[in-house]
C-alpha cells in the first residue's frame, strides 16, 4: 500500500484534490473553517431556526462592549453566568421576533423614520440634518442598515408585549393586599449577643486545635498559584506613541466647529391644533384654517401669545404653561418644528407649519449657547482623539503581529516586548480572579490559558488572549506552585482563630436562644438594647435574614419575640412591640397602586413571553458550553 502511494504520488494528489476542492466550492473557506472550529454548531433554536455559536459569540461581544462603554471599570463580563445570560436574552429576542412575524407587527420605514426623528433617546445618534450619525454607529460596530434592522426588531418586540403589559388590572383591594405587607412598619427592641463577648470563655488545647485542623483541612490549603509575566497590547498603548503636529490639530478644530462649543439651544412656545396625518383632507384644512386664525390673533398682539396658547392650544403637555417647551437643542424636535424654531430671532412668530401631530405656529422666547471654545482649551482633547484614530487604523496590523510573535517564539515574551515596545509586567495569580481584580488579571479567559497544561508543563507563552475591547494579553509562567495542605505548625495561629470564632459564635447563639425563651415566658421582662422601626422598604441596613424574621413574625399577639443567628456575626434577639401603618414617604395610595399595576403588567408580560417560548418551541441545546476560548491555548 505504502509503495503504491510512494510510486504514484501524482495520482494520489489528484484524487485528494478531487475530494477537497468540492468542499470549498460548496462551503467556501470560511464555511470549512466553521465546520472545524464549531462556530456553526447550533446552541439553541426558536421556531425551527437555529442560533449558532458564532451568533451567540457576536451577541455576547456586543453586550460586553456596550457595558464597557457604560462602565469602563466593570468586571465579570465574560463569565459563564454572563454568557448564559446573553444566550437567554438572544433566545428571548428570537422568540419575540417570531411572534412579531406571526402577528405582522413589523413597523414600516415611515414609522422608523418618525420615531428616530422624534424620540429623545436617539438625539445623540442624529446629525444636525436629522440623518443617522454613521461614524458614531461605526464606533459601536454597526452600520446604518444594522441599526435600522435592530430598531425595527426592538419596536416589533415591544408591540408584542405592550398589549399585555398595559392591560393589567389591579383593583385597590388587590393592590392594598399586596402593598400592606411590603410597606407595613414594625417597631422593635433589639439585643445583640456578639461573639467577642464570649471569646474569653474559649481556651482550646493543642489536641482540640489538631482535631479542628483535621476536620477543616480544606480551609488551610494553599491554593494553586503562578508567578507570571505578561504583556498587554491595547489601543491606549498604541495611541500613546503617535505624534500629531499642531497643524493637524488646528485643521481638525476648524473642520468641526460644532464639536467644540456649547450647542445652541432655543426656548420656544407654540400653539398646536391637532390633525392626524391620516385625517381626511377637509378635516386637515379646517385645522389649518383654525391655526391661521390664531396666528393672526397672536401677531396682532404678541403679548397675548401665552394666553392664546393656554386657551386654544391642543398640546396637553404645554398648553397650561402658555405653550412653553423650555430649552431644546437640535435633534430634540421633529424636523419641521426644529427648522421653524432655529430660523427665528427671539420675539418673532413663525408661519403655520405641519407635523405628524397637526398644525403649529411658535415664537422663540430665548436663545442660549452656540459659543465655541478656544482652541487651546480643547487642544488636548483633539490630540487624544486623533491619536485614537491613528491607533485604530494600526490596531489590526499590531494585533496580528503580537499574536504571531507570542505564538511563533513561544519560549519568551521578550521578542514581542522588543518588537512592539511593550513593558513586561508581573503578578501572582490563581485559577480564579482575585477579589477586586481589574483589567487583564480579572479575565477568566486569560487565567484559564495561564493554567492550561501546556502553559504549566511546557513553559510556553499563552496565545494572545482578548481580555477587553481592543486589548490583547499574552502571559507565561515564571514559577508554579501546586495547591497543597499547609502543615499545622505553619497555620496554627489561623487554626486557633478559626476555632475561637466558631466556639464564641456558638456561645453567643446559645445565650441568645436562652434569652428568646425567657422573653417568651415573661414578655414584660426588660430588654436591653436600642429601639428601631423596620419595614421591607426601609430596612435600616439590616440583613435580609433579620428583615424576613421581623416582617414574617406572627404579630396577632404583641409583644412578639424572634431570634436570628447572624452566622458568625453573633445572635440578635428582636422583640416586636408595635405594628405601624405605611410610611407616608412611600407615596400616596394612587401612586403606589399605579406602581403595583405597572409591576403586575410587567409580570404578565414576562409570563406571556414565557408562554411564547413554549409556543415557538424555544430550547437551548443540552450540554452547551458557556466558554469557547478558555479551554487552553489550543495550539
Amino acid at each position: 500500500m505504502f509503495d503504491f502511494v510512494r510510486n504514484n504520488t501524482r495520482i494520489v494528489l489528484g484524487a485528494l484534490l478531487l475530494l477537497i476542492i468540492p468542499s470549498f466550492v460548496f462551503f467556501g473557506v470560511e464555511g470549512y473553517t466553521q465546520f472545524r472550529d464549531g462556530s456553526n454548531a447550533s446552541v439553541a433554536s426558536v421556531d425551527g431556526r437555529s442560533i449558532t455559536r458564532a451568533e451567540w459569540e457576536r451577541a455576547h461581544q456586543r453586550a460586553v462592549d456596550r457595558q464597557r462603554r457604560e462602565n469602563p471599570s466593570a468586571t465579570g463580563l465574560d463569565t459563564d453566568a454572563a454568557r448564559a445570560e446573553t444566550l437567554e436574552a438572544l433566545v428571548r429576542e428570537r422568540v419575540l421576533d417570531a411572534a412579531a412575524r406571526k402577528l405582522h407587527l413589523a413597523p414600516s420605514d415611515e414609522q422608523l423614520r418618525r420615531i428616530f426623528a422624534s424620540d429623545p433617546q436617539f438625539a445623540g445618534l442624529r446629525n444636525p440634518d436629522g440623518s443617522v450619525n454613521r461614524e458614531l454607529l461605526a464606533t459601536q460596530g454597526m452600520s446604518s442598515e444594522m441599526f435600522a434592522q435592530q430598531l425595527r426588531g426592538d419596536l416589533a418586540a415591544q408591540q408584542v408585549l405592550v398589549g399585555v403589559a398595559r392591560t393589567a388590572v389591579a383593583t385597590p383591594a388587590i393592590a392594598d393586599a399586596t402593598l400592606n405587607p411590603l410597606l407595613q412598619r414594625r417597631e422593635l427592641q433589639v439585643q445583640r449577643f456578639a461573639p467577642a463577648e464570649f471569646r474569653g470563655q474559649v481556651n482550646p488545647s493543642d489536641a482540640e486545635l489538631e482535631a479542628h485542623y483535621n476536620a477543616r483541612q480544606a480551609d488551610f490549603r494553599a491554593p494553586e498559584q503562578a508567578q507570571i509575566e505578561y504583556l498587554v497590547l491595547d489601543l491606549a498603548t498604541i495611541a500613546s506613541r503617535q505624534a500629531v503636529d499642531e497643524e493637524e490639530l488646528r485643521k481638525f478644530y476648524a473642520a468641526n466647529p460644532g464639536r467644540f462649543g456649547t450647542p445652541e439651544e432655543r426656548r420656544a412656545s407654540h400653539v398646536l391644533i391637532k390633525a392626524e396625518a391620516s385625517a381626511p383632507a377637509a378635516e386637515k384644512a379646517k385645522a389649518r384654517a383654525r391655526a391661521e386664525e390664531l396666528l393672526a390673533e397672536a401677531r396682532k398682539d404678541p403679548a397675548r401669545f401665552a394666553a392664546i396658547a393656554r386657551q386654544h392650544s391642543q398640546d396637553p403637555g404645554s398648553a397650561a404653561q402658555g405653550g412653553d417647551l423650555d430649552f431644546f437643542g437640535r435633534g430634540a424636535m421633529v424636523k419641521p418644528f426644529e427648522e421653524a424654531a432655529f430660523k427665528l430671532k427671539p420675539g418673532q412668530i413663525s408661519d403655520v407649519f405641519e407635523t405628524d401631530f397637526g398644525y403649529h405656529f411658535l415664537t422663540v422666547t430665548a436663545v442660549r449657547g452656540g459659543q465655541s471654545k478656544p482652541f487651546e482649551s480643547v487642544k488636548a482633547e483633539i490630540e487624544s482623539e486623533l491619536r485614537q484614530q491613528v491607533a485604530r487604523a494600526e490596531w489590526a496590523k499590531a494585533s496580528q503581529e503580537f499574536t504571531d510573535i507570542v505564538y511563533e517564539q513561544s519560549d519568551s515574551l521578550q521578542p514581542a516586548a522588543t518588537k512592539l515596545k511593550l513593558t513586561k509586567q508581573t503578578a501572582t495569580v490563581t485559577r480564579q480572579p482575585a477579589p477586586g481584580a481589574t483589567g487583564p488579571l480579572a479575565s477568566p479567559k486569560l487565567l484559564s490559558a495561564v493554567f492550561s497544561t501546556e502553559s504549566i508543563e511546557g513553559k510556553r507563552n499563552t496565545d494572545a488572549v482578548e481580555t477587553g475591547s481592543n486589548q490583547l494579553v499574552a502571559a507565561r509562567i515564571v514559577t508554579h506552585s501546586p495547591a497543597r495542605l499547609r502543615p499545622l505548625a505553619e497555620v496554627k495561629d489561623l487554626v486557633r482563630e478559626s476555632l475561637l470564632t466558631e466556639r464564641s459564635q456558638a456561645l453567643a447563639r446559645q445565650a441568645g436562644e436562652a434569652r428568646v425563651q425567657a422573653l417568651r415566658k415573661n414578655p414584660a421582662e426588660a430588654l436591653l438594647g436600642p429601639t428601631a422601626v423596620l419595614s421591607r422598604m426601609d430596612t435600616q441596613g439590616a440583613p435580609p435574614s433579620v428583615v424576613d424574621a421581623v416582617m414574617g413574625a406572627d404579630v396577632r399577639t404583641l409583644p412578639a419575640v424572634v431570634g436570628v443567628d447572624l452566622k458568625g456575626g453573633g445572635y440578635l434577639v428582636l422583640r416586636i412591640t408595635k405594628v405601624l401603618p405605611r410610611d407616608p414617604a412611600a407615596g400616596t395610595d394612587a401612586m403606589l397602586r399605579q406602581s403595583y399595576a405597572q409591576a403586575w403588567g410587567a409580570a404578565e408580560a414576562d409570563a406571556y413571553a414565557a408562554s411564547l417560548r413554549t409556543r415557538f418551541k424555544a430550547r437551548i441545546e443540552k450540554g452547551v458550553r458557556m466558554q469557547t476560548e478558555t479551554e487552553g491555548t489550543g495550539r
